[in-house]
């Protein structure tokens, strides 16, 4: 059974970058997609970035292209959530997980407890 464990979230400023990790168990990322999604308090899920398990290829959500990057390291089962260029309304609960139909279909099966962000404005 896949477990993650998010960490690395907390407090930054407008501007500022952050490093969100995603420790992954249960699965191997050579034969699983991870994404990571977001949620605000009273707002939807939003899905941010995905990286695929057959060539490492990236999918991004259109609200955080160019400033936000994955990445994963396969040797330590990790997987990454670059947040570079922070806005307030970056503010949410972030979670990493397996997305049920792949990348690019915004519904997942599982997922970790998350880390919470926050950037004050």
């Amino acid at each position: 059974q896949a477990q993650f464990v998010e960490s690395g979230g907390g407090l930054v400023h407008p501007g500022g970058s952050l490093r969100l990790s995603c420790t992954v168990s249960g699965v191997s990322l050579d034969s699983t997609d991870i994404g990571w999604f977001r949620r605000a308090p009273g707002s939807e899920r939003e899905a941010l970035a995905c990286i695929m398990s057959t060539d490492g290829s990236l999918w991004y959500g259109d609200h955080v292209k160019g400033r936000f990057t994955t990445s994963r390291d396969k040797a330590q089962n990790k997987v990454y959530l670059h947040m570079n260029n922070v806005e307030p309304a970056d503010t949410a609960m972030y979670y990493c997980g397996i997305p049920r139909y792949g990348c690019y279909v915004d519904e997942y099966k599982s997922w970790g407890q998350g880390t919470q962000v926050t950037v004050p404005s």
